[in-house]
């Protein structure tokens, strides 16, 4: 017994402690859509403020407020009995020059062939034809009065310029109002559907630019989903319009436009919400689950791959966002390379270990010894 302790004893001191088993995988480049979740506003897809294009009275008011109007419908009367009165008048002095007309007109063919027998002077007849065409321009200048005094006369219904949801009427019944004022009657707002414009960084946008000049990157389409105030997602989605050509100088932002449907009018124009869109898509990704990922106290991100001696290396990444159950990684490492996602406790920088496939059942602990004949 002495003796068989002392064996063990010995092969204790002098064995060598076993390189520990690790699982791993083998990192490949994928296209990974890159997503950005940035601020933004509905805006109106149409506004239009109604004002008066003549002077007088309100007399009545056709709409309820809030309501949806259509274009042409007429939302108020202003007291129309002046303009009545204006388009009678038009009209009696057009009958006025057309028979004014007709009779210089009907002189001046009876003269002209007493002109030419020389029965009267010329002169004469000049002046009647002269007076002929005057009479034929003043009825021409009595229609356009006619028109324009009809004009006036419709412009006291005032219509709904577009369709949309109205507010609230700024002027009552009886209140005065002109034909050049500055304050409307009343707001119509185009909501369904409704504008998203959204605000991204100038810097984010050249970066971007700068990836899909490279090849890193290609376009990704342009479907947009939005988050509401309470952290609900709309459901309806909406495809991004244009960007803005310039950047606001006051903000250092651009502005993107997004197009939502809102059947149900629940996007209200000024609402904040959240729009989250898929930009570009990386093709030169690397997935690595966010267990092989570790981060220092200053937030480096690193992990352990398996060299060719069999060693587990420290290497440096770059991950600034997760997808699902995964970092992504866009620097430090390659296709091919056997990242360590499992038995990392047992691992140091630049130790040897046994590495098998992540997916192979791993043995607890230390192996067994090698049974000796």
């Amino acid at each position: 017994m002495a003796l068989v302790g002392c064996s063990g004893e010995d092969e204790g001191r002098g064995g060598e402690r076993p390189a520990p088993e690790v699982g791993f995988v083998v990192v490949q480049a994928k296209s990974v859509p890159v997503s950005v979740e940035l601020a933004g506003r509905i805006a109106a897809f149409e506004m239009s403020e109604v004002r008066p294009q003549v002077t007088g009275i309100i007399r009545r008011r056709f709409f309820a407020e809030g309501a949806l109007v259509r274009a042409g419908q007429t939302l108020y009367e202003i007291d129309p009995r002046l303009y009545r009165a204006a388009t009678a008048e038009a009209s009696a002095n057009l009958n006025s020059a057309i028979a004014n007309a007709e009779a210089t007109r009907i002189r001046a063919e009876r003269l002209k062939p007493l002109a030419d027998a020389q029965a009267v002077s010329l002169q004469e007849y000049v002046d009647a034809a002269a007076a002929a065409r005057q009479a034929a321009a003043a009825v021409q200048q009595g229609r356009a009065q006619v028109q324009t005094a009809d004009v006036n006369l419709q412009f006291t219904r005032v219509p709904a310029p577009i369709t949309g949801r109205i507010g609230r009427s700024l002027f009552t019944v009886g209140a005065l109002v002109t034909g050049n004022q500055a304050d409307p009657l009343a707001v119509i707002q185009g909501v369904d559907p409704v504008f998203v414009d959204i605000q991204q960084s100038s810097a984010e946008l050249l970066t971007l630019r700068r990836s899909l000049a490279q090849g890193g990157s290609v376009p990704a389409s342009a479907e947009v989903s939005l988050i509401l105030e309470d952290g609900s997602e709309y459901g309806p989605r909406g495809v991004v319009q244009f960007s803005e050509v310039m950047v606001n100088a006051a903000t250092g932002t651009v502005t993107l436009r997004a197009r939502f449907a809102n059947p149900q009018g629940l996007l209200l124009p000024g609402m904040f919400v959240r729009a989250r869109f898929d930009q570009a898509i990386n093709t030169n990704a690397i997935l690595v689950p966010q267990a092989a990922l570790s981060r220092s106290a200053r937030g480096e991100a690193s992990v352990f791959v398996v060299d060719a001696q069999n060693r587990a290396t420290e290497r440096q990444v770059t991950a600034d966002r997760a997808l699902g159950s995964d970092w992504v990684v866009t620097k430090g490492l390659k296709p091919g390379d056997k990242v360590i996602v499992q038995g990392l406790a047992k691992v140091t920088p630049n130790s040897p270990v046994r590495a098998v496939p992540a997916s192979k059942p791993q043995v607890i602990g230390s192996p067994p010894p090698p049974k000796r004949g």
